[in-house]
């Protein structure tokens, strides 16, 4: 983040005054079944789950809460995430993160939120529901509620009503969303569309499988798999100080609307081991030993040698609607840590 600022190269923030953090889990893919433990296993072997904190301004993955237990709830990880809320942040969630003590808690640190209300949470409006006009979306309302936590301590929140031109693939055409941003900071129909770019951290999540292999399924212990998990964040937020020398030289619009983030990882994939066997390890320390303000001059002078012409995203046409399949298939998962802690109990036992 400290390169990133010098380079200047942040992108413009999503809402003055606040430090926006999109926050969402993602459950590692099943793995193969090496160990032993798994070999007679029928369902899927998860080795695991996180919470990931991303944000948007700097493109960067800037928190991680790793759980072994590819069986747990998300909200178990609840409190280790209200533990890094500060004052003036924005978190923005989806539905599972919507439950009186978590809301409750960044409200009373101080922060605000976006999240989309859960059908299962109680709340007492204050006033009805106003019309407040149209987004690109559809039509938004809005009326303040009250919601009660677990100390019997209120909350006034808002709540706004989107009804949607277009159905959502789960066939929701109504969507309610709850924020504690006061009116004069940002207006419904702003929440709304500050709401609808929460998919760029899943975005995040794609380019992190596609492009840095983030999720190695031969990797069946739990612990390695989170870690291998981890070291492509780090590469992630290598590749965003990247992007940030190329957006502080050619441009933040040239650089976020036709950079392809697909080539310019290939071609590190691809130059990289014939630069560490033409260079040998002693050339590269000169870089552990600058300074931020000497990395960023650095980083300004290779950027501008890029030749973007390279690099640029090859343009799609509009995507078609997705044709309606008939029936739907189950799979089965099982946990991967819960296996090998209750095979140590039973060997431990025997």
């Amino acid at each position: 983040m400290p390169l990133i600022t010098h380079l200047d190269g942040a992108r413009a923030p999503w809402l003055p005054g606040y430090r926006v953090k999109i926050v969402d889990g993602n459950c590692l893919e099943a793995s193969e079944r090496r160990l032993k433990a798994l070999r007679e296993v029928q369902g899927g072997a998860l080795p695991g789950k996180s919470l990931v904190v991303y944000e948007p301004a700097q493109g960067l993955v800037t928190d991680v809460f790793p759980c072994e237990d590819g069986h747990a709830q998300e909200r178990s990880l609840f409190g280790a995430v209200l533990e890094t809320v500060q004052a003036n942040d924005l978190w923005i969630q989806d539905r599972n993160f919507c439950t009186c003590a978590f809301l409750g808690e960044i409200d009373r640190r101080g922060a605000g939120f976006i999240t989309r209300q859960h059908e299962g949470l109680r709340f007492e409006s204050v006033n009805v529901l106003r019309s407040v006009g149209r987004i690109e979306t559809g039509h938004v309302a809005e009326q303040r509620v009250q919601v009660r936590d677990a100390q019997g301590g209120m909350h006034l929140f808002r709540r706004i009503q989107i009804k949607l031109d277009q159905a959502t693939r789960d066939g929701d055409r109504v969507l309610y969303l709850l924020t504690k941003l006061p009116l004069r900071k940002a207006s419904a129909k702003r929440v709304a569309r500050l709401y609808r770019k929460r998919w760029t951290l899943e975005t995040a999540f794609q380019h992190l499988e596609a492009y840095f292999h983030s999720e190695i399924n031969t990797l069946g212990y739990p612990k390695a798999a989170l870690f291998g998990f981890c070291l492509a964040l780090v590469a992630y937020n290598m590749l965003a100080v990247v992007t940030a020398a190329l957006r502080s030289v050619h441009g933040a619009q040239i650089i976020d609307q036709e950079l392809s983030l697909y080539y310019v990882a290939t071609d590190i994939a691809q130059t990289y081991h014939g630069m560490m066997i033409a260079i040998p390890e002693d050339e590269w320390r000169v870089f552990s030993r600058m300074r931020p303000v000497e990395m960023v001059a650095t980083l300004k002078e290779l950027a501008q040698k890029v030749s973007l012409k390279a690099y640029r995203k090859s343009p799609r046409g509009p995507k078609k609607p997705q044709p309606k399949r008939e029936g739907h298939t189950t799979s089965s998962h099982v946990s991967t840590a819960k296996i090998l802690r209750n095979r140590k109990v039973n060997a431990a036992t025997a």
